[in-house]
């Protein structure tokens, strides 16, 4: 008796494979959500000071389903240079962008790439940031630029549209409905869904206007810092919410005067009627209660944070809902059991701590970042993990993931073993950071530093300077102990684990 077609075609499928026929047909989808500048401290699973009054719902979900990473870290605590370490698998210095003012060379190797030639559907949609055109993707939308909240601009192949709406709103659309266009392909998909936000300066959308206008937020202890102890870069930066932070476009008290400005035509200026009606009846009596309170010193520092914290959690909101949304289609479409989902920042931000808002720092609120995984036939459900993991490491999970062969040159680790609870006796046990953006915005200057997970070294070293700190004892790294004769032994360890990453990573 002859076997059914289904047979047939099984045996041939099976024949003409490399894998087992169980795994062609297991290769996980991977959804890859990408936020800017969104700081650990602000997701609720992280449960730091601002979760019970701005909760992340679903965010947190994939904490609940899947793995929360508590020691993720980057390798350059800045926009570009950390999207191209994603793609590349490779340290700034080994990818050739070390500063935002950089160009990606999209010639070179990207998982993307090997993705595609591993029958992967890819696909990109969000900011991108890095001034070449994206390589690698069968589909790609991205903002030209840092993009706009309001009515943004998107690049497609070939043109540029204007699209009228919310930006975290409409990438969200379109992500969707790229994934619905994928249902009948047969062939897995890695989606970067990448979102403006909550990029300064913060633009509420027009859902969560009103959103935290009675909430006062709980201040760091360390927000008046005076960087005593610290190196000079602490002192010398230009980042701080009381002299950097702006009334007009970060703070939204925008003046007639203000009218002809940059980043008011970029910002308020893009807004459709409707839009700016709504906007400013709530900004609107915020600027005329501030006008008429005179504050200074202590007193304005304070109200500044708490402005930058309302509209900053406002704009993370519209995230979470996304998430939310995409992962409400994953389950209804029967998708979400063998579906990575990583939900990562390119790096962490200051929310008052220091003074700060921003990054670039290796200090911890900007070298680490927020990292949860959530695949649920293969990572337990409400797992946590201390490994020293870096964003390093994604191009050669998503590829092991993909049964593709990682080039032998990319610098990062497969996170898979660590996703199924098993941390090798191997894995890692310190860090490389390195920043070289300066002169530059925010005025930090160039550094790098190793870290053990406990022990921080950091070397601004056109200066000379060092300092070392013990996250054990001193988690917010207050006090510089370098000159301490009790820290020599520890010190100089970190030297020579330093030196010895350096060279491990080729960087002269």
């Amino acid at each position: 008796m002859r076997a059914p077609i289904y047979i047939i075609f099984f045996l041939f499928i099976f024949s003409c494979s490399k894998a087992p026929v169980e795994e062609v047909l297991q290769r996980p989808n991977i959804l890859f959500i990408f936020v800017d500048d969104h700081a650990f401290q602000a997701i609720s699973a992280y449960e730091g000071r601002l979760a019970e009054l701005a909760p992340t719902p679903n965010i947190d979900r994939l904490a609940e389903t899947g793995m929360k990473f508590n020691k993720a870290y980057v390798t350059n605590s800045i926009c570009a240079p950390s999207r191209a370490t994603v793609l590349t698998g490779l340290h700034s210095h080994a990818n050739g962008l070390r500063t935002n003012g950089d160009v990606f060379d999209g010639s070179q190797i990207t998982f993307p790439k090997l993705l595609q030639e591993a029958d992967y559907q890819t696909a990109l949609i969000g900011k991108w940031h890095l001034k070449s055109e994206p390589t690698g993707f069968d589909h790609w939308e991205v903002l030209p630029g840092q993009g706009h909240y309001y009515n943004p601009d998107f690049i497609i192949p070939g043109d540029t549209i204007k699209e009228e709406g919310y930006v975290t709103e409409i990438i969200t659309e379109k992500s969707l409905k790229w994934l619905s266009e994928q249902k009948n392909s047969g062939k897995p998909f890695m989606l970067m869904m990448q979102h403006k936000a909550p990029h300064r300066e913060w633009e509420k959308g027009p859902k969560q206007l009103e959103l935290y206008e009675d909430v006062t937020f709980p201040e760091p202890d360390n927000l008046f810092d005076d960087y005593s102890s610290r190196a000079s870069a602490a002192k010398e930066q230009d980042m701080t919410i009381n002299k950097t932070m702006r009334l007009s476009s970060d703070l939204k008290l925008w003046s007639d005067e203000d009218s002809a400005s940059w980043s008011y035509k970029r910002t308020y200026g893009r807004m459709n009627e409707k839009q700016r009606d709504a906007w400013d009846a709530v900004y609107g009596p915020i600027k005329e209660q501030f006008e008429e309170a005179k504050l200074s010193g202590t007193e304005l520092i304070s109200w500044k944070y708490q402005r930058y914290m309302r509209d900053y959690l406002a704009v993370i909101r519209a995230v979470d809902e996304s998430v939310g949304a995409v992962l409400d289609y994953l389950e209804a479409e029967g998708l979400r059991e063998n579906t990575l989902v990583v939900y990562t920042s390119d790096q962490g931000f200051y929310l008052g701590e220091h003074g700060w808002f921003d990054k670039r720092f290796m200090y911890e609120e900007s070298f680490r970042t927020p990292l949860l995984m959530s695949w649920p036939s293969i990572i337990e459900a409400g797992s946590e993990s201390d490994a020293l993991v870096s964003n390093l490491d994604f191009a050669q999970t998503f590829l092991e993931m993909a049964r593709a062969e990682a080039p032998s040159s990319m610098q990062g680790m497969s996170l898979i073993p660590i996703m199924k609870g098993k941390q090798p006796e191997n894995w890692r046990s310190s860090l490389y950071y390195a920043y070289y953006e300066y002169p530059g915005v925010h005025s930090v200057k160039k550094h790098e530093g190793a870290f053990d997970g406990r022990f921080k070294l950091i070397h601004y070293y056109e200066e000379d300077e060092w300092e070392f700190f013990d996250l054990e004892s001193d988690p917010t790294e207050m006090n510089n102990i370098y000159s301490n004769p009790e820290s020599l032994n520890q010190i100089q360890r970190m030297k020579e684990e330093l030196k010895s990453l350096k060279q491990e990573f080729g960087q002269e």
